[in-house]
């Protein structure tokens, strides 16, 4: 008889055994039961070569029972032989037949065990070698992307970061979903399952050397729990988060985030633009889709360009940032480029113009 709450307590008992757990992305490995079958049939074959070869020079061995040895003998033998179980019953009496033990059915006896002791000895040490590969991740860790929430707009914000070179070792992926942190890990990427507002979630995706923090989880509550959290635990990383609603932006930024995305007015504004105008609807859409077509970029003034007023550049600039302000290209307090100021400009798409994301947080209201 089950107690009431019974149920609830082994569903808390089951999250709490795939918490914290960190998952590295797969190795190109075949099945486990494919790899056991291939042993299992290399193993078969070396049984079956060496019966074989013990009935092939069947007058070279004595049966202590008949005196004579058969094919069902020679399998028995070959078996006990390879076994290294040897009960004696059967042994080679001709110079012929103890050569062939030397040299042939030693080394097959040695194959045998290799194939068979190989199996379990690589099931055994499957665990140790994912604890080696694991500790050697975290100590190798530096200014990574962690993205909280893998669903849409947790994937969509990774493909646009590596499409401006962020390496996939680089991105650690935190979501209370094992479906979800499966799917990051067979794109590539290192995921921890658990809850990220809790702070031994997040220290397990190293949040605490992070370079970057991408919050994008479904519900915003969760989002400025992950944000306090997260901000709690690394001072320095620039922390952009993903919202719903627009009227909780003012609170995701005094929890701690440098910026807010308001994902459904964003969407809207986006819609609105499409009905007023397509051609200028596709060209945000462009501007928003890393990687093809027009790339909103950020980069550093170059020397040559110092002293010269942004419509002056090779490159379209839409904006000017000078130490915490961002000025649009017709401010006149912009005046002329400063060798510490950085642009934003709209570039056409190319492996050339690809620039890893800056990690210098952006201004807070």
């Amino acid at each position: 008889m089950k107690l009431p709450g019974q149920d609830a307590i082994a569903r808390q008992a089951d999250e709490h055994l795939v918490t914290h757990r960190v998952k590295l992305p797969r190795k190109l490995v075949e099945h486990p039961i494919r790899q056991v079958g291939k042993r299992l049939s290399l193993a078969l074959v070396v049984l079956l070569a060496t019966a074989v070869i013990v009935y092939a020079d069947h007058d070279g061995y004595t049966d202590n029972s008949d005196g004579t040895v058969d094919l069902l003998d020679a399998f028995y033998y070959a078996t006990v032989t390879l076994s290294t179980t040897g009960y004696g019953d059967i042994t080679p009496v001709s110079d012929a037949a103890r050569l062939t033990n030397i040299f042939v059915i030693t080394p097959l006896r040695v194959l045998f065990l290799i194939i068979l002791v190989g199996t379990t000895l690589e099931a055994l040490t499957e665990r140790t070698r994912e604890e080696w590969r694991l500790n050697r991740w975290r100590s190798t860790l530096r200014d990574h992307t962690v993205v909280v929430g893998f669903g849409t707009k947790g994937r969509s914000a990774i493909a646009t970061v590596c499409a401006t070179g962020l390496r996939k070792e680089q991105v650690v992926v935190v979501d209370p979903s094992g479906k979800a942190i499966d799917a990051a890990t067979a794109h590539g990427f290192a995921g921890v399952v658990g809850d990220a507002t809790r702070s031994d979630v997040l220290n397990r995706a190293e949040v605490f050397r992070a370079k970057q923090i991408i919050i994008a989880t479904q519900r915003d509550d969760t989002a400025v729990l992950v944000t306090l959290t997260a901000r709690q635990l690394n001072r320095a990383a620039k922390i952009v988060v993903a919202v719903r609603e627009e009227e909780n932006a003012p609170l995701l930024k005094q929890s701690g985030a440098d910026a807010v995305i308001t994902s459904a007015s964003a969407a809207g504004r986006l819609l609105g633009l499409s009905v007023l105008s397509p051609a200028a609807g596709m060209v945000m859409e462009d501007l928003i889709s890393q990687g093809s077509g027009l790339d909103l970029v950020e980069r550093p003034v170059i020397k040559a360009e110092v002293g010269k007023s942004p419509r002056e550049t090779e490159d379209l600039v839409v904006s000017v940032l000078r130490g915490h302000r961002v000025l649009g290209y017709d401010d006149p307090a912009v005046g002329t480029l400063e060798l510490t100021d950085r642009l934003i400009t709209i570039v056409r798409a190319s492996p050339a113009t690809q620039v890893a994301p800056d990690a210098r947080p952006l201004p807070r209201d």
